[in-house]
């Protein structure tokens, strides 16, 4: 059996081929490996992909007793730290289960160097996605995962081409990028710059009627402007707004998009950590090191 094991923005989402089940973040503060018994025995794991924060200190799909600093530069930066995907990393490592890292997608990643322009474009869950929507689509393929955080990767020809963080483009429905209101709260002390990140989506700037269509307009625009590098690309949508607006985002483009739901990045993982303990040794244009 191969569990994969998503750090979302809210919960922690777990995964095995048979079954899947979550734990908010705040509740995983208290998890320990037997809690894995829920999917299968202990000693019928085979292997785990486990992601952690952002990712940034890794740049490939890594043995977790390799890594150093869960995989990350900094616990500080873009986002809410609780203490349960903490929790999780170091009751997998500690356990002795064959597991693997997965890597953000960073200007240490080997993607076009045209996204470096940005220090980050995507959290490992991502990587998770986009494997699971290339198995069922092809190589060629745009997908958005979109809830409280919106965004968006390119794969070309089985390869991850680059991809926009929530902090850059669209907005989530709870967080979204720095505008000028922002940085004027920033820079008068009224707020950190990761409080105004933790604020700036839909939910805290617009009205309830326009909060959807925004957030599908800005989903459709990423979605377009990944278009320009791959055409003919699949365009997917994941994330608990995805099937809610997807209706509008197919019609902005004016083509179909597949749906998937939460439970799409654990399942992509499970399906990353089987293809690795089996012998794979790239993912998606990412190295494998065993």
């Amino acid at each position: 059996m191969f569990i994969g094991i998503d750090h979302g923005t809210t919960a922690m989402r777990f995964a095995s081929e048979a079954g899947h089940f979550k734990i908010s973040r705040e509740a995983a503060r208290d998890f320990s490996a037997a809690d894995l018994e829920r999917l299968c025995p202990l000693d019928e794991i085979e292997g785990i992909a486990v992601c952690y924060s952002m990712g940034d200190g890794i740049s490939t799909i890594t043995d977790i007793r390799r890594v150093e600093n869960r995989g990350v530069i900094s616990q500080d930066g873009a986002g809410k730290h609780i203490g349960g995907g903490t929790r999780v990393f170091d009751e997998v490592a500690a356990s002795g289960i064959p597991a693997v890292v997965m890597p953000g997608i960073h200007r240490g990643s080997p993607t076009d160097p045209r996204f470096k322009a940005y220090s980050h474009q995507t959290s490992p869950e991502k990587i998770g996605i986009a494997y699971e929507v290339c198995h069922d689509l092809g190589p060629d393929l745009v997908v958005c995962d979109t809830s409280s955080n919106t965004v968006t990767i390119l794969v070309s020809e089985g390869k991850v081409v680059g991809a926009f963080d929530a902090c850059v483009f669209a907005p989530g429905t709870q967080h979204g990028a720095l505008d000028v209101d922002a940085i004027r709260r920033i820079d008068a002390g009224v707020e950190t710059a990761n409080e105004a990140f933790l604020h700036a989506g839909v939910c805290h700037t617009l009205p309830p009627e326009e909060q959807e269509r925004t957030v599908a307009m800005f989903a459709a625009m990423e979605c377009a402007s990944m278009l320009l590098l791959n055409p003919e690309a699949h365009v997917a949508l994941a994330g608990s707004k995805g099937p809610v607006v997807a209706d509008e985002v197919s019609a902005l483009l004016r083509r179909p998009v597949a749906v998937y739901d939460e439970w799409c990045a654990a399942r992509g993982l499970a399906r990353v950590a089987r293809d690795v303990f089996s012998g794979k040794k790239e993912i998606l244009g990412l190295s494998v090191d065993l």
